[in-house]
C-alpha cells in the first residue's frame, strides 16, 4: 500500500488509475499535514511505501492491502482509522452518480475538495470513468471555480455559500453536488434562485461517498432506518472494513451508520448524528435540528450548534453564528419554534464558522469555545 503525500495533479491521478486497475493500493494524505499528524497516520495505517514529489520510499513494518483506496478518517480527534474501499465500490458509486445526474462522456469535473477525503477522491474516479482529466484547484476560490469551464462540481455548503456571496454565475455548472455537512434550506433556495442545479447528497467514506441523492438512493443502493433510528445502508458501494482493526459495523450485510434518519415515501431525511444529542438539564436536544431552525432567522448566514459542559445544566446549548444577531433575539426566535430548553443559552457571533480541511464544521474547536471565536452580539446565560 502506497501512502501518497502528493498535491492534486497528474501524478496522484495516475496512482489512483493504477489502483483501480489492480495496482498498489493508495492512501491519499494531505501534503499539508503537520509532521505529528503525518507520523500518527503512518504509524496507525502502516503503508508499505511513502510517495512524495521527490520519489518513492519503502517504509519499515508496512502491511499490504487488498483494497484499492484507503481513506483516513477521524485523524483530528484521535488515532486515524483507514476506511478500505475496493475498486468495485468506488467505480459502482461513480457510475451510479454519473447516471443519476445525467453526466455525458467527455464532460469535465472541477476538483476543489481535498483528494485525501472521499469527496475529492470520487471527483477523480468520476473523471476517470468519464474519460476526462479533472480541473484541479488546490485552493478554493469562488471566482476561479466559476471560471473553471467544468460542467460538474462537488462542493460543501460553506463553499456554495461563498460562491453565492461572491455573486458568481452558478448556472455555469450543469450540476453542483452538495454534501459533507447539512445543507441549510435557505442556502439551497438562494442557490436555486441563482440558477444552480443543486443535488444534495448523503454518504460517507464507508459508502464510497454520496450514495443518496436528494433523498433517493443511487441505483443498487438500499437504505432503511432501524428500530434505534440509525440509518442502515446496503449495496455495492460499501467498504470492506477498517484497516488493521477488528471493528465491523455491519448487521446482516447492512452497514450501520452513526446517523439518525426517517424514510417517508421512499425518501430519506437525515435527522442528525446519534452522538449529536445534547443533554441539558435532563432534556435531550438534537443539535442539528436546532441549527436548522436557527438558520431560518433572517440575520443568520451560517450556524453550528454544539453542547458545552456546564456545572449546573450538565451541558448548555451553544449557537455559533455567522451573521448579524443578538443572543436575546436569537433565543426569542428559537423559543417561538422550539421548546425553551432547546433555545441556545450561549450565542457566539463569528466572521465565519471554523472548518476542517474537508469543509465540515470544526466541532472540536466549537465545543472548546475559545474566546477567539466570539464577536459582537455574543453572550452567555
Amino acid at each position: 500500500m502506497h501512502a501518497l503525500l502528493l498535491p492534486p495533479g497528474p501524478a496522484l491521478l495516475e496512482a489512483v488509475r493504477r489502483a483501480l486497475d489492480g495496482g498498489p493500493a493508495v492512501l491519499p494524505l494531505s501534503p499539508d499535514l503537520p509532521r505529528p499528524a503525518l507520523d500518527a497516520a503512518l504509524a496507525a495505517l502502516r503503508p508499505t511505501h511513502l510517495v512524495t514529489p521527490d520519489g518513492v520510499r519503502r517504509l519499515p513494518g508496512g502491511v499490504p492491502s487488498d483494497a484499492a483506496v484507503i481513506i483516513a478518517t477521524s485523524g483530528s480527534t484521535g488515532t486515524p482509522k483507514g476506511v478500505e474501499l475496493p475498486a468495485g465500490a468506488l467505480t459502482a458509486s461513480a457510475r451510479a452518480s454519473l447516471r443519476r445526474i445525467g453526466a455525458r462522456p467527455g464532460e469535465r469535473w472541477l476538483c476543489c475538495l481535498p483528494t485525501s477525503h472521499i469527496s475529492g477522491m470520487q471527483v477523480l474516479v468520476r473523471s476517470l470513468l468519464s474519460g476526462t482529466d479533472p480541473v484541479i484547484h488546490p485552493r478554493f476560490s469562488p471566482e476561479e471555480a466559476a471560471a473553471s469551464g467544468a460542467e460538474h462540481v462537488s462542493l460543501v455548503p460553506t463553499q456554495l455559500r461563498r460562491m453565492i456571496d461572491a455573486g458568481v454565475d452558478l448556472g455555469r455548472f450543469r450540476t453542483i453536488l452538495l454534501g459533507g455537512a447539512a445543507a441549510l434550506p435557505g442556502l439551497l433556495d438562494e442557490a436555486r434562485r441563482a440558477g444552480a442545479r443543486v443535488v444534495v447528497t448523503y454518504g460517507m467514506s464507508e459508502t464510497a461517498g454520496g450514495c443518496v441523492y436528494d433523498g433517493l438512493p443511487l441505483d443498487g443502493v438500499e437504505v432503511k432506518a432501524g428500530g434505534d433510528g440509525r440509518i442502515r445502508i446496503r449495496g455495492p458501494v460499501l467498504f470492506t472494513g477498517y484497516r488493521l482493526r477488528e471493528e465491523r459495523p455491519f448487521e446482516d450485510g447492512w452497514f450501520v451508520t452513526s446517523d439518525l434518519g426517517v424514510i417517508e415515501d421512499g425518501r430519506l431525511t437525515v435527522l442528525g448524528r446519534a452522538d449529536d444529542v445534547i443533554i441539558t438539564g435532563g432534556e435531550k436536544v438534537v443539535a442539528s435540528a436546532v441549527a436548522r431552525v436557527l438558520a431560518e432567522h433572517p440575520g443568520v448566514r451560517d450556524v453550528a450548534v454544539v453542547g458545552r459542559p456546564d456545572p449546573e445544566w450538565g451541558e448548555v446549548v451553544v449557537a455559533v453564528v455567522a451573521g448579524e444577531v443578538t443572543r436575546d433575539g436569537l433565543r426569542a426566535f428559537a423559543k417561538e419554534r422550539l421548546p425553551a430548553y432547546a433555545a441556545p443559552k450561549v450565542v457566539e457571533v463569528v466572521p465565519e464558522i471554523p472548518l476542517l480541511p474537508n469543509g465540515k464544521p470544526d466541532l472540536v474547536a466549537l465545543r472548546n469555545g475559545s474566546g477567539a471565536f466570539q464577536g459582537n452580539g455574543g453572550g452567555s446565560a
